[in-house]
Parts: C-alpha cells; structure tokens; sequence
C-alpha cells in the first residue's frame, strides 16, 4: 500500500505524534527517462519527474498534505488559499477529505477549466476576484492576518517541506543528487522547496553532491528575471502567471546558494515544449511545466553542455489541467469518414 508523503517521511517532516497520518496518494511520483528531447539537447540521462500524477494532478498536493494535517494538528477549522488553479483544487481535495470547509479565491479571468473544476467539484467555495493572482493573493492575506483562518499557500511552510520530499525521490531514484534540476517558476515556492530538500539530504549524506537549480519564468510574468514586481502579469501558462512572487527572496537563495539561475521562456517557447513532449515523448503536461523543458532547450541551444551529466526536469502538472490549450494545436490528422472498412483502408493507404 503507497503510504504517503506524511508516512512516508515522517521522520524528515516538522509532524509530531499529534499529527494527523493520512494520504490521498500523493508523492512517489515516476521520473522518466527522455526518449527524445535528451538526444536533442546532449543529454544521455535527462529525466523528467510527473508531478502529475499526484491525485489531483499536481505537485501541490505534497505540501498541501502536510499543511492540512498541521491546520488539524493546531485547531485549524477552515482553509483559504488564493490560486490560478492548482493551489485551489489540491486544498479542496483534502479540505474535502478532512471536512474542513474551503475557500479559494481565483482571479476573475484566465483561470484554466480543469483547474477550476476540480475546485468546483470537491466543494470548495469559490470567490471570483475581479483582478489577477496577485490581487487575489493580497487580499487573502490580509483576511488571515484579520480572522483564524488558515492560509494554504506556498506562505505557509508547512507547504514548502512537503514539497521538498520530491527531492529525496529523485536522489533515491538516481543514487545521487542530478547536476542540474530545471523547473517552472511562478511564486516560486516549488524551486526553494526543491533545494530546501537537496540540501537536506546533502545533510543527511544521502549525497555527495547537489544540482544546479535552474528556474524559468514566463517572459510575461518574468518578475525576478526583470528584478521589479510586474503588475498585469501575462503567458499563456497560468500555472506562472504572477507577478510578484511570494517567495521571490527563497528562490533567490537557492538559485544562488547552487551556482544555478532563474531566467525566461517566452509563450512560442514554451508551446514548442509542450508539444514536443507529448508527439516525442509522450507526456501531456500543462503548460507551466512545459517551461521547465523550455529552459532546457533554450539553453542548450545558447550553449549549455550537458554532456555526461544527469538533469531533471519537473512536470508540474498534467495536461488535463488546460484542455483548452491542447485544442489550439493542430492535430495531426482528423477528418471524418463513412462507417465502412473500404473508407477508412483508403484513407490509411491500405487499399
């Protein structure tokens, strides 16, 4: 039985005997071997860890697990987050798992359909904010400085530790830590919590070496990579889409700390990536995850050399969470015939 993130690594988590134990089935994710983008970059051992498959459908639910069993373990009696989707359904789910009634306030326009489902559907109540991410985020964090309500964003350090566990994975996956870890960006809470763990099991000497943490942006919503706050934050990864990261000094740190960067990706690049990962190897992400493999080909194509050396890049989410965007690609074939066999063997050149 898949024991969880809180069983599973207890022993390296901020949980007491007072903690709650219980899962959903989050962590213990895959990392996959490229069958393609790594010839193409250099890389014979470029892997790629699917946070998409945890329960729903992001990489959220590691810290959202131990946020929640700690809102429980303190007298916690309602959540609230404020979200462009992922944070709202992961919070739903387990305030729905937990009966602990759940508020998310997303903004107004450009939340992804799946995203907002998934809230919809587990019972959370929703606030329609008329303004983006950053408003929302502003406003429910002075509501939980004002009332005993507990904030499940990437503010709330539970949330960073149990995000932090995807890090001892790959290292027990690989056998070491990998030379470099490309990853999206947007409040960047998921690059600080990567290297929080990394450096931890270099602690522990589960490691003798750490990655080089390399974080990518949206152009639209490159706050760090321009250095000031952008008001109206624009991509077409709404997973990304802030602009004022709420760990901007975390990631930082760690982008300093590993000798790596924090940069940009445009939307054509970004899009590039999200195709090729699905017709080349067969990983539907959304798009924010896509700029983790972005990065990837952005840099080598301006001279990175990852030669004999060990990357991985993170898949946030699955594609499910934007279907919207899988539909503005062109599909490879898809015309309608008549329901007869000598219709469809003329059509696949078998006549």
């Amino acid at each position: 039985m898949k024991r969880g993130v809180l069983e599973r690594f207890k022993e390296y988590l901020p949980v007491t005997d007072n903690t709650p134990m219980f899962s959903l089935g989050e962590g213990d994710t895959p990392l996959v071997k490229s069958r393609y983008i790594g010839g193409e970059v250099g890389c014979e051992e470029l892997y790629f860890k699917l946070e998409g498959c945890n329960p729903t459908g992001s990489f959220k639910d590691r810290g959202m697990v131990v946020a929640v069993a700690k809102a429980i373990e303190e007298g916690g009696t309602r959540l609230v987050c404020a979200s462009t989707g992922n944070t709202s359904a992961s919070a739903a789910a387990y305030g729905a798992y937990c009966g602990i009634p759940t508020t998310v306030f997303v903004p107004n326009e450009n939340v992804a359909g799946g995203k907002l489902a998934q809230a919809i559907t587990y019972g959370a109540s929703i606030l329609r904010i008329k303004g983006n991410f950053d408003a929302a985020f502003r406003l429910v964090v002075e509501l939980t400085k004002k009332h005993p309500l507990v904030l499940v964003n990437s503010l709330n350090p539970y949330r960073l530790e149990g995000q932090k566990t995807a890090a001892f994975e790959i290292i027990e996956e690989l056998e070491s830590a990998p030379d470099y870890v490309f990853i999206p960006v947007g409040n960047a809470g998921n690059i600080s919590a990567y290297w929080m763990g990394f450096k931890q099991a270099h602690q522990m000497e589960w490691t003798s070496s750490m990655p080089k943490m390399m974080g990518f942006e949206a152009e639209g919503a490159a706050a760090i990579v321009k250095g000031a706050p952008i008001e109206e934050p624009e991509t077409i990864a709404s997973g990304i889409r802030v602009g004022n990261p709420a760990n901007w000094d975390k990631a930082l740190v760690a982008r300093d700390e590993s000798g790596g960067a924090i940069d940009s990706v445009t939307d054509d690049e970004i899009m590039e990536a999200y195709e090729l990962m699905a017709r080349r190897e067969g990983i539907f992400c959304e798009p924010a995850s896509a700029a983790s493999v972005a990065g990837l080909l952005k840099l080598s194509r301006n001279g990175l050399h990852l030669n004999g050396g060990k990357a991985v890049c993170i898949i946030t989410g699955t594609g499910l969470k934007d279907p919207d965007i899988a539909y503005s690609l062109e599909p490879v074939a898809m015309d309608e015939y008549p329901a007869k066999l000598s219709a469809v063997e003329k059509a696949l050149d078998l006549a």
